[in-house]
């Protein structure tokens, strides 16, 4: 037989495509042409393919070898193929029997030695496969563990081309590649490790305040903006953060597990990421680096961040481009990007925390505060320009935005609320919005819209006032109305309120206004 196809797959988006891997010999002079829109990693695969073959005692087809990854209109990239090309070569020729790799996937990079090399996007690859009906998946050891979170699949694992075949050979099914969960699947989760292990609230003195916003901002999933001087614990503040969020859903930590899957930034393969995310890109990053990009566009750190928080410190320092391409995730809670070929969308539903200082020298207002320290030298000119480069319609977006000074006395007793404090308040809002989900059609208030905020924010007469009076005489948009409408759903939920009192509306209205903005 002089043909053969097998299954492989690649990574769309963040999701897994099936490709088919057909391979023709012909007769003719002896040469091979990859078709099917390959990049150069694709048809380096040739060399790769060809080297292994050989140091694996197998003989290179001398005829005219067509290989087709299908469908043809799909661009595709990467190394994933190698394994499924060189199958297919052997099983064309007659020195493997192809019929063995039926309902298989197989996906794997070769090593000029033959070794199998570990690829990335495995766990959407697999569950594409699932989804489509094939019952098993052929990948190399390195990223057995991974492809078995998906469930329901049988896991063949091997570790060079060599063993493969071996296995081929005897008749067995596979026997010996069939991987089976051991104690690297049994060992404590990456997110022992996390972000925010071994940090506590009670490390930050005094900031009642701003502890009390980041409580609320965690318990309904609100974007916030702290704004104060130089070395007032903003950061310190947002680094603790994922610590007092919520703990993931198994259906969560595999949406956060696969995007990093596909980025090739797995901590250890095998478990599930069960800790939220938390990224903090340096602001000299790019719009395509910030939201995703490239001409076959890979995730960025807003879809990093997915199911966890997105950190930017020194938030006017930020790109105008890359903060402007923000707007759109944080309404839609996915990055949508266009090409030529296809759209590409990418999950990005995080929680947008950010720092900034209220002037480029970062003194004003500090004296007032704080007598002692440096006064700001910053001309209003200059002040407005610095403000200016966040835009309107930006900040509509943020729910809180929060004033954070120097705290009086540095007395290790008025540490305030600590991260299990917090937690405590966290864990009854959300208690009280998940009671809600089943007729708002989601667990976090800070997501609610349209029909659902409306059932879900159940007014007092003079909590309904209030909000009237704040949207009358603030001018504030139609946008922020209902982001204060959220706000005071969610600090009623912490404070054990069924319906929205005037007071939760109250303290929700203060979050909109920064000292000294107009």
């Amino acid at each position: 037989m002089s043909y053969s196809s097998f299954s492989s797959a690649s990574v769309q988006g963040v999701d897994g495509r099936l490709v088919a891997v057909e391979v023709d010999l012909a007769s003719g002079l002896p040469q091979i042409a990859v078709v099917g829109l390959p990049d150069p990693a694709v048809r380096e695969s040739v060399e790769r393919v060809r080297a292994a073959l050989r140091n694996c005692g197998f003989q290179f087809p001398m005829q005219r070898i067509t290989v087709n990854l299908a469908p043809a209109d799909m661009r595709k990239e990467g190394t994933a193929y190698d394994l499924a090309i060189a199958a297919a070569i052997l099983s064309a020729s007659g020195q493997l029997d192809g019929r063995m790799f039926e309902h298989t996937l197989v996906i794997g990079e070769l090593a000029l030695s033959g070794e199998l090399r570990s690829v990335p996007g495995v766990l959407p690859m697999a569950a594409e496969a699932r989804r489509l009906g094939l019952r098993r998946v052929l990948v190399p050891a390195a990223n057995a563990a991974e492809a078995a979170l998906v469930g329901d699949l049988d896991v063949y694992s091997a570790r060079s081309l060599t063993e493969l075949a071996a296995a081929c050979r005897s008749g067995e099914e596979w026997r010996s590649l069939l991987w089976e969960a051991g104690a690297e699947a049994a060992a404590p989760s990456c997110a022992a490790g996390g972000p925010s292990a071994g940090l506590d609230y009670a490390d930050v003195i005094g900031q009642h305040g701003a502890k009390r916003a980041l409580a609320i901002a965690a318990a309904g999933r609100h974007n916030l903006l702290l704004s104060g001087p130089p070395g007032t614990g903003k950061t310190m503040l947002i680094r603790r953060l994922p610590g007092i969020l919520p703990a993931m859903s198994r259906e969560e930590a595999l949406e956060v597990t696969k995007i990093c899957s596909v980025a090739g930034k797995l901590p250890r393969q095998g478990s599930l990421i069960e800790e939220r995310p938390f990224r903090a890109p340096h602001h000299t990053i790019s719009a395509a680096g910030l939201i995703g990009g490239g001409s076959i566009p890979r995730p960025g750190e807003a879809t990093l961040a997915h199911r966890g928080v997105l950190f930017l410190d020194e938030l006017p320092e930020f790109p105008r481009s890359a903060l402007e391409a923000l707007r759109q995730p944080l309404e839609d809670r996915e990055v949508t990007l266009a090409r030529a070929r296809a759209v590409f969308r990418f999950p990005a539903s995080f929680q947008l925390a950010a720092s900034m200082n209220p002037c480029p020298c970062g003194y004003l207002g500090a004296t007032a505060a704080a007598p002692g320290q440096p006064e700001c030298s910053c001309s209003q000119t200059a002040i407005d320009r610095y403000r200016s480069r966040i835009s309107g319609p930006l900040l509509d977006r943020l729910d809180l935005l929060v004033e954070v000074q120097r705290p009086p006395d540095l007395d290790s007793s008025q540490t305030g609320m600590d991260s299990a404090q917090m937690r405590e308040l966290v864990a009854r809002a959300v208690a009280a919005q998940e009671a809600r989900s089943s007729s708002a059609g989601t667990a976090w208030n800070g997501e609610l819209a349209g029909s659902a905020l409306r059932r879900a924010a159940s007014l007092r007469p003079e909590a309904a006032r209030l909000l009237q009076q704040a949207f009358d005489r603030l001018g504030i948009s139609v946008r922020a109305h209902d982001r204060i409408l959220k706000l005071a759903r969610t600090i009623a939920d912490m404070e054990g309120f069924e319906r929205i009192e005037a007071a939760h509306v109250a303290e929700a209205i203060q979050y909109r206004r920064l000292p000294g903005w107009s």
